[in-house]
């Protein structure tokens, strides 16, 4: 079992900056990808961003340029960057570990960022 502990979400007005964390319980080393999802009232939970091991990031496109995921080894963390954030980035934000491609993903219980002025 590994447990993830969201944080960081909050209000912020349009055009501004929040950095998300992802707490996990165990090393990050082993971990086979570690993402960021999404889901906004009345829409389905949508992919932002994700890290493969040893690859780069993919990111949605309504969010290349403005979102940066990355990997704290040393604090077991996942993180999420969003600078220029948009009312329509309102959403609930889950991090997501996938241990191993045919092992089920681990999410964590989501935090909420609204954007609005």
């Amino acid at each position: 079992q590994v447990q993830l502990v969201e944080s960081g979400g909050g209000l912020v007005q349009p055009g501004g900056s929040l950095r998300l964390s992802c707490a996990a319980s165990r090393s990050l080393f082993s971990i086979d990808t570690v993402a960021w999802y999404r889901q906004a009232p009345g829409k389905q939970r949508e992919l932002v961003a994700s890290m493969p091991r040893g690859s780069s990031a993919d990111y949605a496109d309504s969010v290349k340029g403005r979102f940066t995921i990355s990997r704290d080894y040393a604090r077991n963390t996942v993180n999420l960057q969003m600078n220029s954030l948009k009312p329509q980035d309102t959403a609930v934000y889950y991090c997501q570990i996938r241990i191993a491609p045919n092992i089920d993903p681990y999410w964590g219980q989501g935090t909420q960022v609204t954007v609005s002025s």
